[in-house]
């Protein structure tokens, strides 16, 4: 069973509907108690870093995120601010703590270049930059669809987390990978058939 976290963040029937349509049938949920039975975490959000996070830790996730994700080594995948949320901090409206799995940061897209608008809105190349699972039988530069406008920045000590980029006026990390934790910027629950092959990928991790 996949738990995808239902924190209040952003419209989640999108990210159920790209599952149901691979045939998995997740449970959205939020109650942190219903991370034990799960066998793989999807955490996806949209909006502001430092309220996302607030709202992880009052509806106790964070501490039920820990014991699941990093003591019983279930697959986690974080999708956009999900992603961000592995930093260990963000300067979002301040600066605000993340989970600290990855050394880095999330910081906003500063392209020096006025065709490359801020927030990064649509479709973008994204090149592989090491092999992931995530990514099998997909091309070397596939296309996702994109909605941010900060990025999380790796420090150098965990560039190898690192398994694809996009460009945007400024290389952005598109994608990581630590052992079992996955984190993609982009929304494969709308980049139509890229999107489900990916989240089928990681369905087969299980």
């Amino acid at each position: 069973m996949i738990a995808i976290i239902d924190y209040g963040a952003g419209n989640l029937r999108s990210v159920v509907n790209a599952f149901e349509a691979i045939g998995s049938q997740p449970l959205v949920t939020n109650h942190p108690g219903d991370l034990a039975e799960a066998s793989a975490i999807v955490l996806p959000g949209v909006g502001a870093f430092g309220d996302g996070m607030e709202c992880l830790r009052r509806l106790g996730f964070i501490e039920a995120l820990t014991e699941e994700v990093m003591e019983k080594k279930k697959p986690y995948l974080g999708i956009c601010l999900g992603m961000q949320f592995l930093g260990r901090q963000s300067f979002e409206h301040g600066t605000n703590a993340g989970l600290g799995w990855l050394p880095g940061s999330v910081q906003r897209i500063v392209t020096g270049d006025q065709k490359f608008h801020v927030p990064h809105i649509g479709w973008n190349d994204v090149r592989l930059e090491r092999r992931s699972p995530l990514f099998d039988g997909l091309p070397l530069e596939p296309v996702f669809y994109f909605v941010h406008s900060f990025h999380l920045v790796l420090e150098d000590e965990e560039k190898e987390a690192v398994t694809s980029t996009c460009w945007h006026g400024v290389t952005i990390t598109a994608s990581v990978q630590k052992d079992h934790i996955f984190g993609v910027q982009f929304h494969p629950e709308k980049s139509q058939e890229s999107g489900l092959k990916l989240l089928e990928n990681f369905v087969k991790l299980l």
